[in-house]
C-alpha cells in the first residue's frame, strides 16, 4: 500500500472554483452552489483506496454533524478511470449510496481540479472559511489502516471548531497520507 503525503497548499489560498458532475444526482454543480455559510471542506477521495475506506464511516458521521453547523462537505474523485475502472462515475454513485455520503461526490474527469488544489493523495482535506480562504489542509487524524489508532477526525474537527468559534485555526498541520491520485 503506497503512502503518498499531501502537498500542503499554502494557507490563505482562495479556493479554486469548479463546476463538476455530481455522480449521485448526475447534475452539474459548482463550488459556488455547494459552499457552506460558515466553511467548506473540499476533499479528494476515491472508491478503492484503503486509506479512504478506513475513514468512510467516521467521515460520514463528522460530515453529518458539521453540515448542520454550516460547514458543507464536497467530495471529489480525480482518478484515471481507464486504468482504475473501480473509480468510474457509476461506481462512485453506488459507493456514495452504500456509504450514506451526506455530501456530493463529484467526478473530476480532466483532473484539472485536483491540479488546481495541488491534491496528491486520497484522502486529502482542505478546509476553507466562509470567504473561501484556506485555513486547514492535511489529515483527518493520525489513524491509518493497521496502526491501531481510532478514527476520530480530531485534526479536521479541531480546525472546524475553531472556525465555528471564530478563533484562529492552528497553523501546525500534518499532511494527509494515502494512495496517490491516479494520474492519466
Amino acid at each position: 500500500m503506497a503512502q503518498t503525503p499531501s502537498n500542503m497548499l499554502p494557507l490563505g489560498t482562495k479556493a479554486p472554483s469548479f463546476s463538476l458532475i455530481d455522480t449521485v444526482t448526475n447534475q452539474l454543480t459548482s463550488l459556488k452552489k455547494l459552499k457552506g455559510p460558515k466553511g467548506t471542506v473540499v476533499m479528494f477521495i476515491c472508491n478503492h483506496c484503503p486509506f479512504v475506506i478506513h475513514i468512510n464511516e467516521a467521515l460520514t458521521q463528522i460530515a453529518n454533524i458539521y453540515q448542520e453547523k454550516g460547514i458543507h462537505f464536497i467530495a471529489i474523485s480525480s482518478n484515471d478511470v481507464i486504468n482504475y475502472p473501480q473509480d468510474s462515475p457509476d461506481l462512485m454513485k453506488s459507493h456514495a449510496i452504500k456509504n450514506n455520503y451526506p455530501f456530493p461526490y463529484l467526478y473530476d474527469e480532466t483532473q484539472e481540479i485536483a491540479k488546481l488544489y495541488d491534491a496528491a493523495c486520497t484522502p486529502d482535506f482542505y478546509l476553507f472559511d466562509n470567504e473561501l480562504q484556506l485555513v486547514y489542509r492535511g489529515q483527518l487524524d493520525d489513524s491509518r489502516p493497521g496502526n491501531g489508532i481510532l478514527v476520530t477526525g480530531s485534526d479536521l474537527v479541531s480546525a472546524m471548531d475553531a472556525i465555528l468559534e471564530e478563533k484562529t485555526v492552528n497553523s501546525i498541520q500534518k499532511p494527509s497520507i494515502g494512495c496517490n491520485i491516479k494520474w492519466k
